[in-house]
């Protein structure tokens, strides 16, 4: 029997709001309807967040609406508090994540506020979220290396994963925000989160800093993980991360799982052209590095 993995497309979210520029609301739609035709069924839409801090994320309520109905894909979008949920809730959102940090010094920069508190913030949140039948999707940023503090002590990454699924995260992405990590290192988390939150509630999310993220998903396919995030075209860092670089290609990805034999349900030639529109949106060439 063919195993299945669920890729988790963040190019329109994670991929665009760290490129220097601000895509209009048209060019964003069309760039999720060529997601979506190339058979991507979960795709992060956007952010509610302050569009003077992030303006590449601007009128992402006005791009919910424009999927208003539409079955078959979800479209998540990034909350940071109570404001941003009300925001999500009013624009038809179904789903939401947020964003917690398995290092100190990464949470004050990113949402201004510590572990600790970011927890108070994210319970009510949560709660209302699942009040509202909308699914909730938890990050921990950091697993593998922090832009301030160097290592990450990796008790404190299995903690806020815990906690992130505890609270009512159905799934806890794992993310090495500035793509620091090695193979060895990715199983080795990976493995000790796995002893607290079921392998399927977890995703792996990698960042290709040091170009070994296709290497860390393979090794974290073995370990059993069947849920990646990636972005086409390798679009994105983190504004919080100096240094970091793109996340890891969709299309890479898709060719990794392909060689492998898994079914993705994602046509990498389809993938390709919607990498190539972003691009070129971007001002990038419009061609990813990317062989076809």
């Amino acid at each position: 029997m063919v195993e299945q993995v669920r890729i988790v497309e963040v190019g329109p979210r994670d991929g665009l709001q760290n490129e220097a520029a601000v895509l209009p609301v048209e060019t964003r739609v069309v760039f999720i309807e060529k997601l979506i035709a190339a058979g991507l069924t979960t795709i992060e839409a956007g952010s509610f967040v302050s569009p003077r801090r992030v303006p590449q994320m601007a009128d992402t309520a006005v791009v919910l609406k424009a999927f208003e109905g539409r079955r078959g894909v979800s479209l998540p979008v990034l909350v940071p508090n109570m404001t941003g949920l009300e925001a999500a809730l009013a624009a038809g959102a179904r789903e939401i994540a947020i964003f917690g940090s398995a290092s100190e010094s990464f949470s004050r920069k990113n949402i201004n506020c510590s572990i600790a508190e970011s927890f108070e913030r994210f319970a009510p949140v949560v709660e209302r979220a699942r009040a509202e039948g909308v699914a909730v999707r938890g990050y921990v940023s950091c697993v593998l290396g922090c832009p301030y503090e160097g290592a990450v002590p990796l008790a404190r990454v299995v903690d806020v994963a815990k906690r992130l699924f505890a609270l009512g995260c159905y799934e806890v992405s794992l993310g090495d925000t500035i793509g620091v990590g090695a193979p060895n290192a990715a199983r080795a988390m990976l493995r000790a989160v796995a002893e607290c939150v079921p392998m399927k509630s977890l995703a792996v999310h990698f960042h290709d800093t040091k170009r070994q993220a296709v290497a860390n998903i393979y090794a974290c396919l073995e370990e059993g993980v069947r849920v990646i995030d990636s972005s086409a075209g390798g679009l994105g860092g983190c504004p919080y991360a100096p240094g970091a670089s793109g996340n890891v290609a969709t299309e890479d990805v898709v060719y990794l799982l392909d060689g492998l034999g898994f079914e993705t349900g994602v046509d990498r030639a389809a993938i390709m052209e919607a990498a190539r529109f972003a691009c070129e949106a971007l001002g990038k060439g419009g061609v990813p590095r990317r062989a076809p």
